[in-house]
């Protein structure tokens, strides 16, 4: 088993992998197409000791977010890519089901998973920053605090329903292995 980082420019990609032991973690390779045809490239590292997934998403602009998935304390951590701010919420029925598919299959040591668009189910989660309620880091456990340190932090939540009209600040792209991708897209409603 290794871990690997990996550094994309331009769709390619260079991995430098080191060895760890059997049973910390594991990587799967997740590509897909987005609503566009641009091609999502993704990697999930597995933490099955502590409950812990944590997507890297580069986009076809090459951006790469972190969005990690602390299964233990039910949270979700969206950290986009060169900002320093995160945005946390708490973790829903459909979140466990996503992630306990991704954790099947890094038990059964699958690595790397294709998904072909026109049999990909896509939806988009409208998610509200709380402006006010901002997060001290040191309150995070971790691996929260670690990812967020140094960055505003920020609860977000789901929106109720198109009815207010929302300024979209930006998006993340997220496939799971169930063969569903998410877009999740953050707004800020005027204060």
């Amino acid at each position: 088993m290794s871990c690997c980082r990996c550094f994309c420019r331009w769709f390619v990609c260079v991995c430098v992998c080191e060895l760890l032991p059997q049973f910390d973690l594991q990587v799967i390779r997740i590509t897909a197409p987005d609503r566009a045809g641009n091609v999502i490239d993704q990697s999930a590292t597995v933490d099955q000791r502590n409950d812990v997934v944590t997507y890297s998403v580069t986009s076809h602009t090459n951006h790469t977010s972190t969005v990690l998935f602390d299964i233990k304390h039910g949270v979700i951590c969206y950290k986009p890519d060169g900002q320093n701010t995160c945005f946390l919420r708490k973790m829903e029925q459909d979140d466990y089901d996503n992630m306990h598919s991704l954790l099947n299959e890094s038990q059964r040591k699958v690595s790397h998973f294709r998904l072909v668009g026109n049999e990909t189910l896509r939806h988009t989660e409208l998610l509200e920053v709380l402006g006010g309620h901002h997060v001290d880091a040191s309150t995070l456990r971790e691996p929260l605090q670690s990812l967020c340190l140094h960055s505003s932090i920020y609860w977000v939540r789901k929106a109720d329903g198109p009815a207010k009209q929302r300024l979209i600040y930006f998006c993340i792209d997220i496939c799971f292995p169930s063969n569903v991708c998410v877009s999740v897209c953050f707004y800020y409603l005027p204060e």
